[in-house]
């Protein structure tokens, strides 16, 4: 943990405006603290009953009656599975930002952040198996030439790969400042999909060909951290190396793109990043 951590002071870019960027950090930690307590809110709210429910099963024959119960039934069940995919949602998004919000608490109080373990599951339990980090695959090679689509799939919301084949069209059309305005909109319309961190990596492309290096380097290293093991963090990991090295810090950079391959030996990122140490001079 102690390249992410030289990373993060590292994105504070320099002792001068080292003071206002942790008054910042914590003001962001209080309006994410305000944003999960609004979903608990919620999903408390969606399991209160209104005492307007009722089944008519008065009237009729017998099998006119079985009928209604089993109909209702049906509906009753199809609006279960719905809040559960939502609930799902909202525990897994609210265990990142939790995590999240630990790792920045603990680096501002100048403490370990390598002796944080395993976030606890939002509300308590184990996380659901549908919402589980997908298995690794390999990165591809050309962030700008991967238009194909997306392979991780698995519990996509309804309109959620339109919108991310839109914005990543946006993106191979030179389009940046749209692409970056999709991704971003992606993620709060969808939080804690799977497609997230992907999304994260490609705005901070959009944002790199808008010449927006720092906050490109910023949604690189947010996407590393939504999902450290997942199919795009190797690129995430030797992008924002990348991003550092382009704002001056060097030694930040040299420690991220020497994570590449100690993380990732098999990736083909670890040549590139070899490559921009060597460029870098790092020792």
């Amino acid at each position: 943990m102690r390249f992410a951590l030289i990373v993060a002071l590292g994105l504070a870019f320099g002792p001068v405006a080292a003071q206002a960027q942790d008054a910042q950090t914590l003001a962001d930690v209080r309006q994410e603290l305000t944003v999960l307590n609004v979903e608990v809110q919620k999903l408390r709210r969606e399991l209160s009953t209104t005492g307007g429910a009722s089944v008519a099963v008065t009237g009729g024959s017998v099998l006119e009656r079985v009928n209604a119960m089993e109909s209702e039934l049906q509906r009753l069940t199809s609006k279960t599975e719905e809040l559960e995919n939502r609930i799902n949602r909202v525990v897994t998004d609210g265990t990142n930002r939790i995590g999240d919000l630990e790792f920045r608490l603990v680096e501002l109080e100048g403490g370990d952040v390598g002796s944080l373990g395993q976030t606890s599951t939002l509300g308590g339990g184990e996380m659901p198996a549908t919402m589980a980090p997908a298995t690794p695959v390999p990165a591809p090679a050309d962030p700008l030439a991967n238009t194909s689509t997306p392979t991780n799939t698995a519990e996509l919301a309804v309109g959620e790969k339109t919108d991310f084949e839109r914005a990543k069209a946006a993106l191979a059309d030179g389009d940046f400042r749209s692409a970056a305005d999709q991704f971003a909109t992606f993620n709060q319309t969808y939080p804690g999909g799977p497609l997230g961190p992907e999304a994260d990596l490609r705005r901070g492309d959009a944002l790199d060909g808008l010449g927006d290096t720092r906050e490109a380097a910023r949604a690189y290293l947010a996407s590393f951290s939504a999902d450290p093991a997942g199919p795009v963090a190797a690129e995430a990991l030797y992008q924002l190396g990348s991003s550092l090295g382009a704002l001056g810090q060097t030694q930040e950079a040299c420690v991220t793109l020497g994570e590449v391959a100690s993380r990732f030996p098999t990736s083909p990122f670890v040549a590139q990043a070899q490559s921009e140490r060597s460029v870098l001079a790092c020792q």
